[in-house]
Formats: C-alpha cells, structure tokens, sequence
C-alpha cells in the first residue's frame, strides 16, 4: 500500500485493493483518509475533477453510468462510497435498509435546516485533494437526493466552483420551514456568496416539479439567496423514465430517458455543459 501526502498534512489518500464486491468497472479503487476517517473513493478519468456523491442507495449502475459519462466528457471523477454497496441495484427493501442506517448516522443530518452534516467536513477534504492532484480552475461537487446540497456546503474550504444539487432532500421536507431550508450553515452561504463574487462560481440545481422530497420552497429560497448566479432545471415528471420508481426523482440517473429531446436528456446536456463552462475539460 502506497501513502501520497496531501494538504493539508492530516488529508492521506492511498491505493488499495479491495475484494471484488467492491469494484465499480471502469475506476480505480483507493482510500481516502481524513481525520482518522477512512472511505474508498472510485476514481477514473483525466482532467478537472468532479466529486460525484451517489443517491441512497449507494452507487448503483445508474450512478456508475452518470460517472462515466463524466469521465468520458473529460474530467476526473472522484466517487466516494458514502452508504451501501458499489454496483449493486437499487431495490426498495435494500434502499430502505440503506436510508434507515444513514438517517441514524452521526455522519448525517437528516433534519438538519441551517447546517450541514458532519461528513461534508471528509468531502471537503477530498475535494481539496482532487484539486491537488488534477490541477485547473477549480472543482466540481455532484449531490444527488440525500447528498443533494452537499456541493452547496462544500464551497466553504474547499475550491468547488460548480456545484450541481440533483433533487436535493435534505432536510426532510416534514414541516413548512424546513421546505425552504438548504441543509447549509450562514458561513457555509457566505463563502458560497464568496466564491460567487470573486471566483466566478455558478450553482446548478434540478428536480422535478412534483417531486415531494425535493419541494418547491427550496428551489425558491435558491432563487432568493443566489439570484443570478443559481440556474434551475424544473421538469414536470410526466417526462420521466417510466421504468424508473416512484415518484419520479432522479434526473440524471434512474429517471433519465437517453435519448435526443427528452427533457431529462436535455437536463444532462445542460449539466455537462455547465461544467464545462465553471471548470473546462480535457476534451
């Protein structure tokens, strides 16, 4: 096992070699450690990286295929084993056996409105060693569904530059405030207003309209905090992969239907041309 020092000094990234159970096909598997936390990373690609932060369940083939596609468009992708088990699908029972560990995770905050959860601390660190080792402009930082407003956060000590929140959910939306809320602290929105105003920084967010666990109101209170700087995908879900499960929610990955003139296709158009714009590619 190979040690490379990072910076800061107490961020160690390493290869490894996990047992087959672990492989995503296509990406390397290493272990990030931060502060004595310790996860794998799957990592593929050359160019500006991207953090790539799976949906519950995990990174299913359908996040692996959104990675890829990253990949092939010219960046590094770096995609962290948040919950779950890499490549496996996303069948309710074992979404639900999923959700139910992270919702009692110290690492996350479900109900959290104006903070972020505890593991955002690790990401930022990783984003922080992408930067290092790939080098450009700055870094991208995909949330989707649970990790959704994580790329928000993540613009405080960190260089992420382009944010994409996919359907963000947390906070739960089980009462009227936190509807609105975006899971962030007041220092974590000024240094996103911070790298907005100095940096050039851009915040992409997408869901669809009906979507119950990813409301209205925030996309609103996105609006109302970022103004111009915070660009909107809103797709009415009748638009939706129907083989995709209900209610229609994940734009880029089991709701997408790929092919030419389909909104959801349209939506990832859009999404990789918007990291195109804040970050360039090697392509």
């Amino acid at each position: 096992m190979i040690a490379i020092q990072a910076a800061p000094i107490h961020d160690i990234i390493c290869q490894s070699m996990p047992d087959a159970k672990k492989n995503v096909p296509g990406f390397d598997a290493q272990t990030f450690e931060f502060e004595g936390a310790a996860r794998h990373v799957y990592r593929a690609g050359v160019g500006p990286a991207i953090i790539v932060m799976s949906e519950i369940p995990g990174i299913t083939p359908a996040v692996a295929s959104f990675a890829q596609r990253l990949v092939d468009a010219g960046y590094t992708v770096f995609m962290p084993l948040l919950f779950g088990e890499p490549m496996r699908p996303p069948e309710r029972g074992y979404a639900l056996r999923v959700i139910g560990k992270a919702c009692i995770s110290r690492e996350f905050r479900v109900l959290a409105s104006n903070q972020s959860s505890p593991i955002v601390d690790w990401l930022r660190a990783l984003a922080r060693h992408a930067h290092a080792a790939c080098g450009g402009r700055g870094v991208g930082a995909i949330g989707m569904c649970f990790t959704g407003n994580f790329g928000l956060a993540m613009m405080l000590n960190a260089p992420v530059l382009a944010p994409v929140l996919a359907q963000p959910s947390l906070p739960f939306a089980l009462t009227k405030s936190r509807r609105g809320a975006l899971h962030a602290s007041a220092e974590e929105l000024r240094a996103a207003h911070e790298k907005i105003d100095h940096e050039g920084a851009r915040i992409l967010a997408l869901r669809f309209i009906q979507d119950p666990m990813c409301p209205g109101e925030r996309f609103a209170r996105l609006r109302s905090e970022f103004g111009s700087a915070f660009e909107a995908i809103e797709i009415d879900e009748k638009y939706a992969n129907p083989r995709g499960p209900k209610p229609a929610h994940s734009i880029l990955t089991n709701h997408l239907i790929d092919e030419a003139g389909q909104p959801t296709r349209e939506a990832l158009d859009r999404t990789l041309a918007f990291l195109k714009e804040q970050l360039g590619s090697a392509v």
